[in-house]
């Protein structure tokens, strides 16, 4: 194991661990300090601005004093969204129950303290986005998981929530489709399968579509297409390029929206208003955001072609998002020390499975694509001189 693996590989015993796709790019960042060159494939973060009518928005409304919105957020935007869904799912839903957030991450907070008296236990799935767990480490709350297979394309099924339920049960299922880190999405018979079990075993859902518009295969089916009793959560970072404007939003049911509103006044305030501005105008900019999901496609296909011809096992590309969750089992069974090593020798920024899945992860290795075609095509000539020499 490298110098820093061990200080990256911290653990504390309440549950929360560090970041590593964080971690990894702080110690990209002191390489670059030191004028090394980098492939960025550690984050999920598009390469791209977001769209320039955006930008323009709020150049407009700078000059003016910028004080809070009221806890749901602006009106305009709040309308917006619902526009948004009539679209592009055909559903109505009333802008009172849209809330605007500090991206997907305040919105999870604020669901878990809506739906869940403290210490409830919540299931995600295992690999998953790390923050779920840290996050409800952190607030308390007990997290269950519910492992899925490369087997079955690392998609969830109803099958395998009962089966996690009745080993034991929980009062909420938090899962995302597309899903970080495998890009596995579910089609409308797969989501239907999910939220009807949710219903027979009195769960409650939490849909995360943070990813939605990034998928390849189909339409992108949001969980309220199928039911008004889910807390559905989305953000403009991935799909609209504006990660670090810390905007998105979520969609309550009637019976949690006060006290969801009551919780943000309390904890967040208001989201910020400079970025509501700029997320009310992003919505009408989808052709914008097609255009950089189509470059995400052609790095999808480099990439995969890429890894498996490296020796990385990657049975399929995934079906959205913008990530390749691939198997590392020639190279290495300790995916920190191979991704530390990587970064440290060939100058390619990766994130350790073990930042998704705490025991099956050392295996694997999540690379994201959602960077430019140079960024991919510089990375795999890196690793391919990297493994060549040993690794």
């Amino acid at each position: 194991m490298t110098d820093n693996s061990s200080a990256l590989s911290n653990r504390w015993t309440d549950g929360i661990r560090p970041f590593l796709a964080m971690d990894i790019l702080k110690r990209a960042r002191e390489l670059e300090g030191e004028g090394r060159s980098v492939a960025h494939l550690e984050l999920g973060e598009p390469g791209a601005a977001p769209a320039p009518r955006v930008l323009e928005a709020v150049a407009r409304a700078l000059p003016e004093p910028q004080g809070y919105t009221n806890a749901k957020g602006l009106t305009s935007l709040r309308q917006g969204l619902a526009s948004y869904y009539e679209r592009q799912h055909g559903v109505s839903v009333d802008p009172d129950l849209i809330m605007a957030t500090m991206g997907s991450s305040s919105g999870f907070i604020l669901a878990f303290h809506a739906a869940f008296k403290p210490g409830a236990r919540i299931a995600v799935t295992r690999p998953g986005y790390p923050a779920y767990l840290n996050t409800l480490a952190g607030l308390g709350f007990n997290p269950v998981e519910i492992p899925v297979s490369a087997g079955n394309g690392w998609r969830l099924t109803g099958a395998d929530i009962e089966q996690a339920f009745w080993k034991m049960p929980f009062d909420g299922l938090l899962f995302a489709s597309p899903a970080n880190p495998t890009g596995a999405s579910l089609n409308r018979a797969g989501l239907q399968d999910v939220v009807a079990t949710c219903k027979r075993l009195g769960i409650q859902l939490i849909s995360d579509e943070i990813y939605h518009g990034l998928d390849y295969s189909g339409p992108s089916v949001s969980a309220l297409e199928l039911t008004r009793d889910a807390i559905v959560i989305n953000s403009f970072s991935k799909y609209y390029c504006m990660t670090g404007w810390r905007i998105g939003w979520m969609v309550l049911p009637e019976s949690l929206i006060r006290r969801a509103e009551i919780l943000q006044q309390n904890l967040f305030i208001s989201a910020p208003t400079l970025s509501q501005i700029g997320a009310t105008v992003a919505l009408g900019e989808r052709d914008y955001a097609e255009e950089q999901k189509a470059a995400y496609a052609r790095n999808r296909t480099l990439l995969g072609q890429g890894l498996r011809e490296l020796g990385f096992d990657l049975p399929d590309d995934g079906d959205g998002a913008f990530y390749a969750y691939a198997g590392i089992g020639r190279f290495s069974n300790d995916a920190l020390d191979f991704c530390l090593t990587m970064l440290d020798r060939a100058g390619v920024a990766a994130t350790p499975g073990v930042d998704f899945d705490r025991i099956d992860g050392n295996g694997f290795v999540r690379f994201s694509y959602a960077g430019t075609e140079r960024s991919m095509e510089q990375a795999l000539e890196r690793m391919r001189m990297f493994l060549k020499a040993g690794g």
